[in-house]
């Protein structure tokens, strides 16, 4: 679609607009819009001459009715922790920052549910579950700055989508403001709702393309009343498939995380990140990170009884059980620093594939072989989550090469692993999201009807183009 080119914001429309939230939370300086218009991976740059924060659902609504009159771009920006450019204003458009939307408006622990606002942190959303008694179990490496609304915005994965799914299914209901200002007010509770098209759908995972989540339903869970986590190390992705079959087996629905991690992830973790310590007195060629879940004490004796089987059948080399808190916090941390690890060995091209589960060694072992063809001397980096067949299949330059001569080949890579991907029924975004980075690829990749539904749906929804344009279509 035709991107909106915002024209030349006028003193009198900037003075509207910061009426509209106050003039303590409208920034025009440029030091301090320079957080807002760039992302932590430093690999897309936006300008913007205004960044607006607002309080409340109706300012969000004033502002986009004020846009829609005035035909002003906006982008909706939660933590700005995205990975593929959706939350940049990459052509000057008029930020909308959600943070301040931080409230939790309601726990619910008779319907099992929370209400809460677009900009409250995940970490914050799970501590107020548990102070509930309760599980809110969508879980992020960046949960500590990452938003419910840009969570939602993006249908996040995260670690433990094998037992509760993705964020998508952890929403019963929405508040969503449209480009022209109207307020979806759709915050149900129910789990049983048949009146119509579910609304809802539209907007999750659409990347603020259609409107601005402002509020959301989350599901919430029981709380476990005990969590085992165990750090196994293997020979290849094949017997790790074999380890996730014998844990489906013997832990049934208990069974919350299980991580595929190469070594070369691991060491580059043990080596670049704060306090990380690598879990076994030697190292394998690849390791498993699982955890356990469970109503009743049985998750201990239930994760010995799998890592049993799994020596017997010579898939498992060695393991370790996480013996306190500690212990198991140290695993996720090795494996939270994962990404961030990269960074001190140069430039990285990254994917955020799936593929079916028993696809992924394949996958794997035909990715590597093709890219390493592509640039001799590139160092393959694949972790991710082996129980939902979501990879995250990093590829780091050479050893001593030029960044600049690596990260220029970007597509070149993504060709490859891609085209791997797609013979094997797989996707080419799993949990990141389309935003620019991958919004050319989209229309090669998707089904021709439904990429005229989705553009139908957008010009229904945004007629104008306003609503963070140029990303996903």
């Amino acid at each position: 679609m035709n991107i909106v080119q915002p024209p030349p914001l006028s003193p009198e429309l900037i003075a509207r607009f910061k009426a509209i939230v106050g003039e303590k939370y409208a920034v025009t300086d440029e030091a301090d819009i320079a957080p807002y218009v760039t992302e932590e991976r430093n690999l897309f740059h936006g300008h913007s001459p205004l960044i607006l924060r607002p309080g409340s659902t109706v300012e969000v609504s004033a502002i986009c009715k004020l846009a829609t009159e005035h035909r002003i771009a906006l982008v909706p920006q939660g933590g700005n922790t995205g990975l593929v450019g959706g939350q940049t204003p990459h052509h000057g458009e008029v930020v909308i920052s959600m943070r301040r939307m931080d409230r939790i408006r309601e726990v619910d622990t008779a319907s099992n549910t929370m209400t809460c606002e677009a900009g409250v942190i995940l970490q914050n959303a799970q501590q107020r579950a548990a102070d509930a008694d309760r599980l809110f179990p969508l879980s992020l490496g960046a949960e500590g700055s990452c938003t419910i609304g840009g969570n939602l915005s993006t249908n996040a994965g995260g670690t433990a989508a094998l037992a509760y799914g993705v964020a998508r299914e952890m929403a019963l209901g929405l508040e969503v403001v449209l480009a022209d200002g109207r307020i979806l007010n759709d915050l149900s509770k129910l789990k049983k709702d048949n009146t119509g098209y579910d609304l809802r759908n539209l907007f999750i995972g659409a990347e603020g393309t259609l409107g601005i989540i402002t509020a959301a339903t989350l599901k919430l869970f029981p709380k476990p009343r005990a969590v085992e986590s165990a750090f196994v190390g293997l020979k290849s992705p094949a017997d790790a498939l074999k380890l996730l079959e014998i844990s489906r087996d013997e832990a049934a629905g208990s069974l919350t995380s299980f991580e595929l991690l190469a070594d070369i992830a691991v060491d580059f973790s043990v080596r670049h990140g704060i306090d990380v310590r690598h879990p076994l007195a030697d190292r394998y060629p690849w390791y498993v990170l699982m955890e356990l879940s469970s109503s009743r004490d049985d998750a201990r004796a239930t994760l010995e009884a799998i890592l049993g089987r799994g020596m017997e059948d010579g898939i498992v080399d060695d393991a370790v059980i996480a013996a306190n808190l500690s212990q198991r916090s140290g695993f996720w941390k090795l494996r939270d620093e994962m990404s961030a690890a990269q960074k001190p060995e140069g430039g990285s091209i990254k994917h955020d594939v799936s593929v079916p589960v028993a696809a992924v060694p394949d996958f794997i072992a035909e990715a590597n072989a093709a890219v390493v063809k592509l640039i001799p001397g590139a160092r393959p980096v694949p972790f991710g989550h082996l129980g939902d067949g979501n990879i995250h299949y990093n590829v780091s330059q050479p050893a001593g090469g030029d960044t600049a001569d690596f990260m220029a080949r970007w597509h070149e890579v993504n060709a490859v692993v891609f085209a791997i991907v797609l013979r094997m029924g797989g996707s080419i975004s799993a949990e990141h999201g389309i935003g620019v980075l991958k919004r050319d690829e989209l229309p090669e990749v998707k089904d021709k009807v439904a990429i005229e539904l989705m553009r139908s749906i957008k010009a229904m929804l945004d007629p104008l183009g306003i609503m963070n344009p140029g990303k996903v279509l």
